[in-house]
């Protein structure tokens, strides 16, 4: 008999893999990040700072305020890395080896030149080979500071975006490995310079590899389809059935049948079914709660699309739109900036959901005066006025 999950506990096993709905300890630090890096697998990372860089934000949604710096000191650390695992990623060093296919899969790609990384500028080799020797001799680098050295001795022909393609398609092979950062910007070393010997040259085969990756992407969704699972390291289908299957062999994995999904699910054979959840979360647009779109609208009937793309007349909520999630809901959604000139947090807009509750907006109020405080922003909040909530939210706002 296949046990059958409602959707509402479907739901709060989801979320209560993620991290949440246990109480934040006050001043989180070392221990509880790598105790969550290692609970979600991963943290994808992204450029845009119109609030808060998103690899910051998971963090902050699950553990409360706590000082970046620290996170800094974790995810630019030994024992954490960085690879194209859902998308741009920080990972822990330990599962750089379960990433060794996909570096080959790149290096044919780049070989066949079929890939829009593989064009005569970005793969010529005897730059390719010059940075290699740079980081020989010099060590961990930035593409800033070897693109002055290339201009300095190569003159115009090497200039930053072929120094910067170059260390990309070395990084993507694997033949250069990130090192930190340094104001955002990674800092490109040759893995032996910095990767322990404990996965120096390690390359665990493909099978086994998607294997394992299935596995850790199934305990941190607690329940899912194959489509779940497979997207949380961008897995192809084709070889995520097998890993699945392989899965509910050794018990890891348990069939299931969740109302109103229409494809067949499995739960984590260690998820957690929790009566309720109680959380307040802003969530990034590439927190692993929204990643797949279709889970998200399948889970919480929430249609979510980000808008940085979308040109300004088109967009319908905002730039960097949040979803709020409040207990096992997402009841909001609100476009943020952080204006660190002004020391303002702005609420560019704010809209309801369906589900909202009278009680929901001073939690939102609450919630959103906790992010001013860890984004260091000490001016009220501004609320501009745009969208359904935005009126309830600045009134809540305004209040004492």
């Amino acid at each position: 008999m296949v046990d059958t999950i409602s959707a509402a506990l479907a739901r709060r096993i989801a979320l209560a893999a993620q991290g949440f709905g246990a109480r934040p300890s006050a001043g989180p630090g070392t221990r509880q990040f790598n105790l969550l890096l290692r609970r979600l697998a991963l943290l994808q990372i992204d450029s845009v700072n119109v609030y808060e860089r998103s690899h910051y934000q998971p963090v902050f949604a699950r553990l409360g305020h706590y000082d970046k710096s620290v996170l800094d000191a974790v995810t630019y650390g030994k024992g954490v890395t960085e690879y194209w695992a859902h998308e741009a990623s920080f990972l822990p060093v330990e599962t750089l080896p379960l990433m060794a296919w996909r570096k080959n899969d790149y290096r044919d790609r780049f070989a066949a030149r079929t890939d829009e990384w593989s064009t005569t500028e970005q793969a010529n080799a005897s730059m390719i080979e010059w940075l290699r020797a740079e980081l020989a001799a010099k060590g961990p680098m930035r593409a800033s500071e070897i693109e002055h050295d290339s201009n300095r001795r190569q003159g115009p022909w090497w200039g930053w975006s072929e120094v910067k393609r170059g260390l990309e398609t070395m990084f993507r092979v694997g033949d250069v490995v990130s090192a930190g950062r340094v104001r955002f910007e990674r800092v490109y070393a040759l893995p032996e310079h910095v990767l322990p010997a404990s996965v120096l040259g390690v390359e665990v085969p493909r099978e086994e590899a998607v294997r394992q990756l299935m596995s850790m992407s199934a305990r941190a969704h607690g329940i899912g389809t194959l489509k779940d699972f497979a997207d949380y390291f961008r897995l192809k289908t084709v070889d995520a059935l097998p890993a699945v299957l392989s899965l509910v062999e050794e018990g890891e994995l348990v069939p299931v049948e969740v109302e109103g999904w229409s494809k067949p699910a499995w739960l984590h054979r260690d998820a957690r079914r929790p009566r309720r959840i109680e959380a307040e979360a802003l969530l990034s647009p590439f927190d692993p709660v929204v990643w797949e779109r279709s889970r998200t609208e399948r889970l919480f009937d929430f249609h979510y699309r980000i808008e940085i793309y979308t040109p300004e007349p088109k967009r319908v909520y905002g730039y960097y739109t949040l979803p709020v999630l409040i207990d096992d809901r997402l009841p909001a959604r609100i476009d943020l900036k952080s204006d660190r000139q002004s020391g303002v947090l702005r609420v560019q807009s704010a809209w309801a959901e369906p589900g909202l509750l009278p009680d929901d907006v001073p939690r939102i109020a609450s919630l959103l005066r906790r992010a001013a405080a860890w984004q260091k922003l000490p001016a009220p909040i501004h609320v501009t006025g745009k969208g359904t909530l935005a009126p309830a939210l600045a009134a809540e706002l305004a209040r004492a």
